[in-house]
């Protein structure tokens, strides 16, 4: 991997943690061949491996992605008590 794209990806993400999650969702995508979500969404992708063409996409906002909402129910509940 590239590590300027990984600086200028991580920028637009924000989250390293969710970094990782999206370049190896989309690595596993352009893996596995076929077509449609299959395809590179970028143009110009000789010499490039799986994961840089991940990350291109992320700089070149040809994908994006939601992060999950925190529940309030999820930070008002009560700890739970160890069993002895």
């Amino acid at each position: 991997m590239n590590t300027e794209l990984v600086t200028k990806a991580l920028e637009k993400v924000g989250n390293p943690n969710t970094l990782v999650g999206i370049i190896s969702r989309r690595v596993r995508q352009l893996n596995s061949g076929g077509g449609g979500a299959n395809r590179p969404l970028i143009e110009n992708t000789a010499q490039l491996g799986a994961a840089d063409i991940a990350l291109r996409e992320i700089i070149e906002d040809k994908i994006g992605w939601e992060a999950p909402s925190l529940d309030t129910e999820v930070l008002e509940t009560k700890p739970r008590r160890r069993k002895k």
